[in-house]
Formats: structure tokens, C-alpha cells, sequence
């Protein structure tokens, strides 16, 4: 089996999710929105949860190698670079291909709530932007900066949510805020 070609099924899964919901996410949809012979998805992802393990497994991944990009092109040495950062990360979550990869990341996190299997993916990992976060409060000597940096990527977390659901863009000021909370 082709690893090429299971990552192509799963980069489709992931727009079939975002488009067409949990519901909508079949072996037949990704077919159709890949271009494929019916059942090609089936013969590389026998079960729905084969399928669904793969697409958390892709989104992971594509999520972890965008931080590790951004942390390694944006230094991080006042609240004002960490706040552009950040408001890069949401922006790029929020438009395009990463706003697609949002939707199916919630739609899947609330899967999980189901499936401990895909809970078990999509644990946050660390990475060079979360440390880069954590080391940043610590240097500006915040108490348990490691809390810290969890609090405040889930409140960056719940930025974009919220912008998913309810629409609207995100303003600088409202991420220089969260970046503020964080270190006071």
C-alpha cells in the first residue's frame, strides 16, 4: 500500500469532514472528492474508524510541522513578537486550507469524546512554538510558566473557535490582551 496514496485519502478526509461534518465523512464521499475508483478508500482504510484514526493522524501532523515552521521564523523576545506570532497562527487557522483543517480538528476533538483512541492523538504535543511560549513566560518570571503557556494556547484555542462559529476576524488588540493575561 502507498503511503502517498493513503496520505492523499487522508488530506481528502479531512475536506470531506470540514465540509460535509462527521456525518458526511464515508469511504464513498472521500472517493468521489479524491477522484477515485468506489472503494479504492475502503481497501486503504477498511473500517470508518481506520478512516477517522487516519484523518487525526494527518491533522497532527500537519499541525505540528506549521509550528514547528512559524516558531523557526519568529523570534520571540517582547510580548508584542509574541503577540504576532500568535496572531499569524490564528489567522493562518481561520482562512484557507487551515480553516478547513479547524473545522475537521473540532469536529474530530468532539469525536473523541467518544473514541479515547483519537483522544489519545490529539493530545497537545509538544513542539518548538510551545516551547518557545513557555520559555518566554519563564524568562519574564511567570509563576508555573508551563500552566501558563497551557491557559493561554487554549484561550488562543478558543479565539479561533469562536471566529469558526461566529465569524468575524481577530483583532491585534484582542491577542495582545491574552498575551498580557499571560504574564501578569
Amino acid at each position: 500500500m502507498s503511503t502517498d496514496r493513503r496520505t492523499h485519502l487522508a488530506d481528502t478526509a479531512i475536506s470531506v469532514l470540514a465540509d460535509s461534518g462527521v456525518r458526511g465523512l464515508t469511504h464513498r464521499a472521500v472517493d468521489r472528492a479524491a477522484d477515485l475508483p468506489p472503494g479504492t478508500t475502503s481497501a486503504y482504510f477498511r473500517t470508518r474508524q481506520a478512516l477517522l484514526t487516519a484523518l487525526v493522524r494527518r491533522l497532527v501532523a500537519l499541525d505540528q510541522a506549521e509550528l514547528e515552521e512559524m516558531s523557526a521564523r519568529l523570534p520571540v523576545r517582547d510580548a508584542d513578537e509574541l503577540a504576532a506570532g500568535i496572531a499569524a497562527l490564528v489567522r493562518a487557522r481561520l482562512s484557507g486550507d487551515g480553516r478547513r483543517r479547524s473545522l475537521a480538528r473540532y469536529a474530530c476533538a468532539v469525536e473523541s469524546t467518544r473514541h479515547p483512541e483519537l483522544r489519545e492523538i490529539l493530545v497537545p504535543r509538544e513542539n518548538r512554538a510551545r516551547q518557545a511560549v513557555c520559555d518566554f513566560l519563564a524568562a519574564h518570571g511567570v509563576a508555573e510558566p508551563r500552566e501558563r503557556t497551557i491557559t493561554l494556547l487554549t484561550c488562543v484555542d478558543g479565539l479561533v473557535f469562536d471566529r469558526l462559529v461566529n465569524g468575524g476576524d481577530v483583532r491585534d488588540e484582542e491577542i495582545a490582551g491574552l498575551v498580557a493575561a499571560a504574564l501578569r
